[in-house]
């Protein structure tokens, strides 16, 4: 049987008006802490949101979640968050908040390889 491993993974919603809880999802979070993996995966579907929303700048949402990559990276334009280890950059990345970028609840899953995971998970939420 092949070596498995517990993954957690996130979706990246957008909230054009957070008082409304309408949503988009436009990227997924996944953590694997024995394949030491972390990734953020996202993508902004501008007609889409245009459609859903004519009031966001989409160049700021854009940088906004450029910055949870690079966190999730570890790089060091992520800033002092980006420093942490792992399990706290997931944490972080994944807190609740009721900013127009949202993460989904966590949910946890069994898998060989975590990259895979993650654009299984993109391809089925996101795009």
């Amino acid at each position: 049987m092949p070596d498995r491993h517990v993954y957690e993974y996130a979706i990246i919603r957008l909230v054009p008006k957070v008082e409304r809880e309408e949503f988009l999802n436009v990227g997924v979070i996944v953590f694997c802490k024995r394949k030491k993996y972390l990734r953020v995966k996202f993508y902004l579907d501008e007609a889409r949101i245009l459609a859903f929303s004519d009031e966001l700048d989409l160049e700021e949402v854009q940088a906004y979640l450029k910055t949870w990559e690079y966190i999730a990276n570890g790089q060091k334009e992520g800033g002092k968050i980006a420093q942490l280890d792992q399990p706290n950059r997931f944490r972080w990345l994944t807190n609740s908040r009721s900013t127009i970028i949202q993460p989904s609840k966590v949910h946890v899953g069994l898998c060989e390889a975590p990259e895979e995971v993650l654009e299984k998970l993109f391809s089925k939420y996101v795009k």
